[in-house]
């Protein structure tokens, strides 16, 4: 198709990965108001409560009933990436953890042997909306670490680096590096940490008019550009629309031009694991007898329990951003200023 550009497909409702990357989903919610529960204070007419993704005015409540997001679920055998660019997430899990991130935070979550956890989305503010915008990546994880301890690490937006590699071009370096600068450091048994990974997670925004020549990668990683907003772009000379995931031939430079609206991309990289993957529902392992033993264990352990009192926690609506580890550790950052 062009030197850089192998293969160009339409992004649909769930972004489909290239090893060792699973999928990716977009959650794009217009929230209103919260109410007393920080749920929507707006009627709940015509939705299916439990699984609403009807995206009535603008927004779901997902598996919420009374706040929207995923309540009490579990997984085994790969990462979650929670990418969120707008809005809160209220996370608790079975380990005892508990958090709230949002605002540009990521949370990185092994959940290798098995964890259950809740990601509930709180709409905080009564005096004005509260829109949510997020992404969740699902990571394989390598046949050796499919059953290492479950782990979730905080990248806080105030240490994840913004590089500005051209004038009025910004990357988010959420994974791996760019011009020196490093992203802060994924769990110890993630595909991301071995030397082997050469992961990169790159959120890059272009306004009208901008053009940057992306460093080409190594000869053998698998390379997605996700193009998810603005309206065209010209990538190695080749047109694409909002909505495109451009698959990069990884070890050329890619000249990128924002020939429309303002433009953001995500990038998604890492060599392949190059294991068999077998997927179904929350559980992702290498053969069907995994997959048999992974609802067989949860079944019998509820991978540790749940010790919260229901199976949507949220935090108060005056709590800040926080994160309490399983180990007991305790992290704070402070609620960023929102317009």
């Amino acid at each position: 198709m062009s030197n850089a550009v192998a293969d160009v497909v339409e992004l649909g409702f769930q972004w489909q990965g290239l090893d060792p990357f699973i999928f990716t989903m977009h959650h794009l919610d217009h929230y209103p108001e919260g109410n007393a529960a920080q749920g929507p204070a707006a009627e709940l007419g015509g939705r299916r409560i439990g699984s609403d993704f009807s995206g009535i005015d603008g927004w779901s409540m997902y598996h919420g009933a009374a706040v929207p997001g995923f309540p009490q679920h579990p997984h085994r055998g790969f990462e979650t990436v929670t990418v969120v660019r707008t809005g809160y997430v209220d996370h608790s899990d079975s380990l005892g953890a508990t958090a709230r991130y949002g605002g540009g935070d990521v949370q990185w979550l092994t959940t290798g042997s098995g964890i259950q956890h809740s990601e509930m989305f709180p709409l905080i503010r009564t005096d004005r909306d509260n829109p949510l915008e997020l992404f969740q990546i699902w990571l394989n994880l390598p046949p050796e670490s499919k059953m290492v301890p479950a782990y979730f690490r905080m990248l806080w937006s105030e240490e994840i680096p913004t590089v500005s590699p051209v004038d009025g071009v910004t990357v988010d370096v959420i994974a791996g590096s760019l011009d020196g600068h490093v992203a802060p450091p994924a769990p110890p048994d993630s595909w991301a940490s071995s030397r082997d990974g050469d992961m990169a997670i790159w959120l890059i925004r272009m306004p009208p008019g901008a053009s940057w020549r992306m460093p080409a990668a190594a000869s053998g990683v698998n390379r997605m550009l996700h193009f998810f907003e603005g309206t065209t772009a010209s990538i190695d000379d080749v047109l694409v629309e909002r909505n495109s995931g451009i698959r990069l031939v990884p070890d050329v430079t890619v000249p990128i031009h924002n020939t429309g609206a303002p433009a953001e991309f995500l990038l998604l990289q890492g060599r392949p694991i190059g294991a068999p993957v077998f997927q179904l529902g929350p559980f992702v392992m290498n053969t069907p007898e995994e997959l048999q033993q992974a609802f067989d264990d949860y079944r019998r352990t509820g991978f540790g329990g749940w010790p919260w009192s229901g199976p949507d926690p949220v935090h108060d609506r005056t709590e800040g951003r926080f994160a309490l580890h399983a180990d007991g550790h305790v992290e704070h950052r402070d609620m960023q200023t929102t317009p």
